[in-house]
């Protein structure tokens, strides 16, 4: 061997050595591994995962390794909150992601806060999360229900002006956000001519599904947004199908995931309408290399496309290591200093952490699910989004004084 390879050798050695020597960084990861949202926790893991073994591999975040101490919420915000103080008490996660659903991110990030650390919600779509319940120390990784309406209803307002909604809605903050932001946004305020329902969370049975189903067979709308979500979407999607209200009615889902598209099936899907922060196809149709390298890492690692859920996951590790090191420590309020106002791109065209709210503001997609023979196309089966319109961040995210009201609405002060 070469004196050079031998140097080389020696470097690496030390290198590795050093690497296993640093003691580790715990971060907690806080995601749904049961319930009606598993699915999209999966997801979380994966892109989680792919993360961690890429940092860690690039050197860590300052030198010090990554290791993921992992906790089940199951949907539930109780459980979410207990995780989240384990996981700091015991284990000095110096910062905690995760959700799925908003109520476990409100209830966890709350719990982080009373301990001076960071939570990162990572598929957590209520208003309140950085609004009327945000806070210091959380930060969102995806868009709201107000920036996914708000880009929906732009869409809708082109095709399907002046008709009539009918909501189904699950019954708790996201699901109540969500709804409020599309009759905002789509002029359906009037619920005399734009009826809707609410179906229970965490615990709704195929029975709630069925009667909110016919009700809305019965109504005369022309549009049917179902704001549900995870399991509970596909199960009320595949019910809506075999009644035949996809022939009389144009299917919204305000928010769809990969894995939710892939549970019902290319056939259901057809046609249906949704918002997205991100889907697989953006980094191709719009040429963003670093996010083409991310879907072809995951499809070489998982033998999957990657869903927003995961691409979620996978950002908030790179931005966190980002902060932490422009921050020169972990310390909690010097990382805070050092995400807001921030501007980035990773996996898609600009992004930032907004200041004032800790929002992450960034450009909504609206999709339209293709026929089943595009679909089936893609060599996994997975090609199901068409992006059919966009909106950009600022457009799409409430400004100061929108958000500024509704903290007041809410008895909470005028800054975080």
């Amino acid at each position: 061997m070469s004196l050079a390879r031998l140097v080389l050798a020696s470097l690496m050695l030390t290198f590795v050595c050093a690497m296993q020597a640093a003691a580790a960084v715990n971060i907690g990861f806080n995601y749904p591994q049961t319930g009606r949202y598993k699915d999209q926790g999966l997801q979380e893991r994966l892109g989680a995962f792919m993360a961690v073994e890429e940092i860690n591999q690039a050197g860590g975040i300052m030198g010090q390794p990554i290791e993921l101490v992992i906790r089940n919420n199951s949907s539930d915000p109780e459980q979410g909150a207990a995780n989240t103080a384990e996981m700091i008490d015991k284990h000095d996660a110096k910062m905690v992601f995760g959700g799925v659903s908003s109520a476990v991110a409100i209830s966890s990030g709350e719990a982080a806060r009373q301990r001076d650390r960071l939570y990162f919600g990572t598929l957590t779509y209520s208003n309140a999360t950085t609004g009327s319940a945000g806070h210091t120390h959380m930060f969102r990784e995806p868009y709201n229900a107000w920036m996914a309406a708000k880009a929906i209803s732009k869409y809708l307002a082109a095709k399907h002006a002046g008709q009539n909604y009918y909501y189904i809605t699950a019954d708790y903050t996201w699901g109540w956000s969500t709804e409020d932001s599309m009759r905002r946004f789509t002029d359906t305020l009037d619920k005399q001519a734009h009826p809707g329902v609410k179906t229970p969370f965490p615990r709704a049975h195929l029975s709630d599904f069925r009667d909110a189903l016919e009700s809305a067979a019965a109504s005369d709308a022309d549009v049917l947004v179902m704001v549900l979500f995870g399991d509970d979407m596909v199960r009320a999607l595949n019910m809506a199908y075999e009644m035949g209200l996809k022939d009389k009615m144009q299917v919204v889902v305000p928010n769809v995931t990969l894995g939710m598209a892939q549970d019902v099936g290319p056939t259901i899907m057809e046609g249906v309408i949704g918002g997205a922060p991100w889907v697989w196809e953006v980094p191709y149709q719009y040429n963003y290399p670093r996010g083409q390298k991310f879907v072809e890492e995951f499809v070489q690692r998982y033998e999957m496309r990657p869903s927003s859920a995961a691409a979620s996951a996978y950002s908030i590790l790179y931005q966190y290591k980002d902060a932490v090191e422009r921050a020169g420590t972990f310390q909690t309020a010097a990382v805070i200093r050092a995400l807001e106002g921030y501007r980035y791109s990773l996996l898609k065209d600009e992004q930032e952490w907004r200041a004032f709210d800790h929002q992450n503001v960034q450009t909504v997609y609206v999709v339209k699910s293709k026929p089943r023979e595009e679909v089936m196309k893609d060599p996994l089966g997975a090609d199901y989004f068409e992006i059919v319109d966009t909106l950009d961040g600022n457009s799409a995210a409430k400004t100061l004084e929108e958000w500024q009201e509704e903290r007041r609405a809410a008895g909470k002060p005028t800054n975080l």
